[in-house]
């Protein structure tokens, strides 16, 4: 018997995701101690958990219990952070599993979703996992949507599901009312990930007051996705959450696995929703860093960077070649994510780190 012929083909004809390694992992390849690293590739939050985070984590029992399976604390407790009742709310290992998840509830093989590259890489892979068509709406040159063409496509593949992230990644770029409203209006399901909400603040408006969960009530068609692991730097635990409308929640609940929230990722989730103004100084300290980052950036001749409402900045890189540039990078101790496919060739991403760290990124970006 050959094993390899009980795979499903598909599966055995796809390409694999490719991951961002943590500290120790490039350290080791690099031959440098995990201090000397900048580590700007995967939009991490460069000032790490809350102290109350830590202290929590510190005094952890019960580990050897399992985990609330409702998450009934943690979901309370983003009721008051949201303004979402909470039998609107699921919390989650990571805004991942619910992109995984609604893609379970809603896809038979051969169902279609929409996609808008560049974006997410996650929402093709996991499309592809359940055997779904994905039907490919690139954005504009300026990463815009292109409105016009997804309302064609809904018209012609009847997709179920249309997963859009407000800020995109990698480009940064925001979802206008305007857009959203004719989204809204189309007969499929609208999943918005606001991974990056928390930094698309302007004109003195924080972030999360221009977050579209309170919605989530108000229609049937809308699910918001949210993560902890750029708000409060809780990356490596993996706790997010989504808004459902109600008719969704009980077959959510039926095929959610169990325990998905570990005891570790809820506590500190709770400790980091305890300690909002921490919070909100390091995001705040995040996006006048950006604007800073932006302003450097722009100074590099081989640089085009574009504005961005998230933690992080796309570059198109002129005159060079991309890849060099990010093994030069590397060679310094400095990671950022390099692109080369189709809408993003020859660019690079740099997260927003601290003022220190971006001050060392572009004395070697002038450098080098």
């Amino acid at each position: 018997m050959n094993l390899i012929d009980l795979i499903r083909q598909d599966i055995v004809e796809m390409e694999a995701y490719t991951p961002i390694f943590p500290f120790d992992v490039v350290a080791a390849r690099l031959g440098r101690a995990p201090e000397d690293i900048i580590k700007l590739d995967a939009n991490e939050n460069p000032y790490g958990p809350s102290p109350k985070v830590r202290a929590a984590l510190a005094e952890l029992r019960d580990i050897n219990i399992y985990p609330d399976p409702g998450s009934e604390a943690l979901r309370a407790k983003l009721a008051e952070f949201t303004g979402v009742p909470a039998e609107y709310l699921m919390a989650s290992a990571g805004s991942d599993e619910l992109i995984d998840l609604l893609m379970r509830l809603f896809l038979l093989p051969g169902d279609a979703i929409l996609n808008c590259p560049p974006t997410f890489g996650m929402y093709a892979f996991d499309a592809a996992l359940h055997a779904a068509d994905v039907i490919t709406i690139p954005r504009r040159s300026d990463f815009s949507l292109d409105v016009d063409a997804i309302e064609a496509a809904v018209e012609q593949y009847h997709p179920k599901l249309l997963f859009l992230a407000a800020p995109n990644n990698p480009s940064g770029t925001w979802l206008p009312d305007a857009d959203l409203e004719r989204l809204l209006a189309l007969p499929l399901v609208l999943v918005l990930d606001e991974a990056y909400i928390e930094f698309a603040g302007e004109d003195g408006v924080p972030g999360m007051a221009r977050s579209r969960i309170r919605r989530v009530p108000e229609r049937d068609n809308l699910i918001v996705l949210r993560t902890f692991s750029k708000l409060a730097g809780l990356a490596g635990l993996r706790v997010g959450y989504g808004a459902f409308p109600l008719a969704l929640m009980p077959h959510l609940w039926k095929i959610k696995q169990p325990y998905n929230v570990s005891i570790a990722a809820s506590t500190a989730a709770l400790a980091a929703l305890d300690d909002l103004d921490w919070l909100n100084d390091k995001i705040a300290r995040i996006v006048a860093e950006r604007a800073r980052f932006f302003e450097l950036l722009a100074g590099i001749p081989y640089l085009q960077p574009y504005p961005s409402q998230a933690n992080f900045i796309l570059c198109k890189v002129v005159g060079r070649d991309a890849h060099a540039l990010k093994l030069a990078l590397e060679g310094e101790g400095i990671l950022v994510r390099y692109y080369n496919s189709a809408g993003l060739s020859d660019y690079v991403r740099f997260t927003v780190g601290r003022p220190e760290q971006v001050d060392r990124v572009i004395e070697v970006l002038r450098r080098i």
